[in-house]
């Protein structure tokens, strides 16, 4: 028995790719790649689905998930945050029995997620007094050179003050990869956040990250994925 229980966020209903957590990407669906690597970590006591379609269920219990309850309709919309999900995931759990030490938020569309990075999460947020441990990676270019659209057509800069300065000489940033957060529940209960203050990030390089919103994403991800299983860089 594992002191970590793991939470697939999956809902039904997404628009821009319908059926995107369920959809075929290389041969299965796609949460199967993020069920996969959870059991291949052998890091959770409970790999957990939640969902409020049935259809997502039934093929997460197939690769192995438990769908022990339906996520109520307030939180399955559109604007639903990840933090309150897993907050009603561990709220079930607790009714249950003792809650686990840690629990991982694992996203359904990750499908270069591997088993390796769950463990050196799990290693951060154990091993540290961290409130949680991510993925990120660095940006390509530094973002303070970025350039936004006027409203006339035109562009400008968002930091002109930056126009001359050297890119060696600005610092480089990062965002969050949206692979899974490793967080410590008893905290996460009493103050539900994905980010904290003294969170621990886990650098990915660039070329295993990628958002998955649009058709142009899902097609470049799997250009991708055929890439690195090619060069033997995915287990």
């Amino acid at each position: 028995m594992t002191d970590s229980v793991a939470i697939i966020p999956a809902r039904g209903g997404s628009k821009r790719i319908p059926g995107k957590n369920i959809r075929l990407f290389k041969g299965k669906p796609m949460i199967a790649r993020a069920l996969e690597a959870a059991e291949r970590s052998g890091l959770f006591s409970r790999i957990l689905v939640s969902t409020d379609s049935e259809e997502i269920a039934e093929v997460a219990v197939e690769f192995g998930a438990e769908y022990a309850f339906k996520r109520p309709p307030e939180l399955a919309n559109d604007l639903a945050a990840t933090a309150p999900v897993v907050h009603h995931a561990l709220d079930w759990l607790a009714a249950q029995g003792p809650l686990p030490r840690f629990a991982c938020c694992i996203y359904a569309t990750t499908p270069f997620i591997q088993a390796g990075d769950l463990a050196a999460g799990h290693k951060i947020v154990s091993e540290t007094s961290c409130g949680s441990a991510f993925t990120v990676t660095s940006f390509g270019f530094p973002i303070f050179r970025a350039l936004k659209m006027d409203p006339a057509g035109t562009v400008s800069m968002f930091w002109p003050e930056h126009e001359l300065t050297r890119s060696q000489d600005l610092p480089e940033a990062y965002h969050d990869a949206g692979q899974f957060y490793w967080l410590r529940v008893e905290r996460f209960m009493a103050e539900p956040r994905l980010y904290y203050p003294d969170s621990i990030p886990l650098v990915l390089p660039r070329w295993r990250v990628q958002d998955i919103d649009t058709e142009e994403d899902w097609e470049r991800a799997e250009l991708m994925y055929a890439a690195m299983i090619g060069e033997g860089l995915l287990d």
